[in-house]
């Protein structure tokens, strides 16, 4: 097993049209309005920037991310991700009644040499720092969407 390996999902529910879920999360500038954990987002051009993320635990992740799939018909948006992180992540959304559900894939290596020091005693808490990020950042989006 790579202890310096993850595969991540989260499943949303969204009190939004998938469409209007869809522009909120094409807009990855506007992520630190309503995603606590994501504090920076520096725009590198049209397709990529630099990310810096940090949930609970007491580090920072920097990435570049690179669109690498944006496409409101089919209702998908990927980037590749290079930095502390190598991998992708993916959102796909789909109509859920009145609102979306929004499913969110990520597989990544971890580069960061202090959290690959410690992958295997910290592996847990890695993860629940990911779930935490996650349920924030939902939290966030829907209050975000009904604002809207």
């Amino acid at each position: 097993m790579d202890w310096c390996h993850y595969r991540f999902r989260s499943l949303w529910t969204l009190p939004a049209r998938p469409a209007d879920v869809y522009r909120a999360l094409e807009q990855a500038e506007n992520y630190p309005h309503w995603w606590p954990q994501v504090r920076e987002v520096r725009p590198a051009d049209e397709r990529s920037g630099t990310v810096r993320i940090r949930s609970f635990l007491p580090y920072d992740l920097v990435f570049t991310a690179r669109e690498t799939r944006s496409d409101p018909v089919a209702r998908v948006l990927e980037i590749a991700m290079s930095g502390d992180l190598e991998g992708w992540a993916r959102w796909t959304l789909c109509p859920d009644g009145p609102g979306t559900r929004a499913r969110y894939e990520q597989e990544v290596d971890v580069r960061k040499a202090l959290l690959r020091r410690f992958a295997v005693p910290g592996r847990p808490l890695f993860r629940l720092n990911h779930a935490l990020m996650m349920r924030a950042g939902q939290r966030g989006l829907r209050t975000s969407l009904r604002a809207v």
